[in-house]
């Protein structure tokens, strides 16, 4: 009792101290995941959906394996295998506090109609749409995952008819996180199928993805024969939902809102807890080590991400 106690006396005098040492131990376990990376530029061959991603200025690509441990080990979401890469913002890095992407991914269900496009009340959907994410929290809870709730819009649908390409905001609040977080989506519809591009970043950066968006709506195109435009009645399949299902999330039924993508910021809660961990063996001594060190939790995460691939 006597030994808590003076630990958390001295933790309140010395840990100002003792976490500004740590964090130069942080920031060099950072700049290893960072420098791990493989980034690629120029035009990049998607494995699905027969097409090609130019990436944009101010962008760089990492592959869906890269992508997906990100996602998965250092922000805490559930594994996603149709995940077939991502744009990371030049000068960010994914294990910085600001850092966000656009992750890709390829839906291949059909072609999907846009005559509902001019009609739809996105009001009215949005409360449709909340009523959805309260009903899909209780298999997130079964999950272990928190609880959504879908705070409103961020960015109002628009469908873009000349380039064949819609896009809208959501904002989100994960759990009891004090800060909301912010789905900026694209759907590039295609002959087929559609591409996924969806921003997880948090509403801090909305302006920031905002600005993004003209050029990250060019970045994909469908190769010549897969087009929208490129639709044959007579031997292709349609979707089972149109433009206001895409909105709503329907194309995401059989997953749930698992798809939803945050940012949890798993990597800061690692450096938080080694930071402790060191203050920790400074009282008690060398014997009394219950906390991983950076260097071990790098490894892990190099363990993890080896066996993922």
């Amino acid at each position: 009792m006597k030994k808590t106690l003076l630990f958390l006396f001295l933790m309140t005098v010395f840990s100002p101290k003792l976490l500004a040492q740590e964090n130069d131990t942080l920031g060099a376990y950072y700049d290893k995941i960072e420098k791990s990376f493989k980034y690629e530029s120029g035009k990049i061959t998607l494995s699905e959906g027969e097409g090609t991603l130019n990436v944009p200025k101010g962008f760089k690509f990492l592959n869906a394996e890269q992508t997906q441990g990100i996602l998965t080990n250092l922000w805490g979401n559930p594994e996603d295998k149709s995940v077939l890469g991502s744009l990371v913002p030049d000068g960010k890095g994914v294990t910085h506090s600001n850092s966000w992407m656009f992750v890709i991914s390829y839906q291949g269900d059909g072609f999907v109609k846009d005559d509902d496009a001019g009609d739809i009340d996105y009001d009215d959907l949005l409360k449709t749409m909340k009523e959805d994410v309260q009903a899909e929290n209780e298999e997130r809870k079964k999950g272990g995952y928190p609880e959504v709730q879908l705070v409103g819009w961020a960015s109002k649908p628009y469908y873009d008819t000349n380039l064949k390409v819609l896009h809208w905001a959501k904002e989100l609040k994960f759990g009891t996180d004090k800060a909301n977080t912010l789905n900026y989506d694209l759907r590039v519809l295609g002959r087929k199928g559609m591409y996924n591009i969806s921003a997880v970043a948090g509403m801090n950066e909305l302006a920031e993805v905002k600005a993004s968006i003209p050029g990250i709506l060019k970045s994909v195109e469908f190769n010549q024969g897969h087009k929208y435009l490129d639709f044959d009645a007579d031997t292709d399949t349609v979707a089972a939902w149109t433009i206001g299902g895409l909105v709503a999330g329907k194309v995401l039924a059989k997953v749930g809102f698992f798809a939803i993508l945050a940012k949890f910021g798993k990597i800061i809660v690692i450096g938080i807890i080694a930071a402790f961990a060191a203050l920790k063996k400074f009282i008690f001594g060398k014997k009394d080590q219950v906390v991983s060190r950076p260097q071990e939790e790098t490894a892990l995460l190099e363990e993890n991400n080896s066996t993922e691939e």
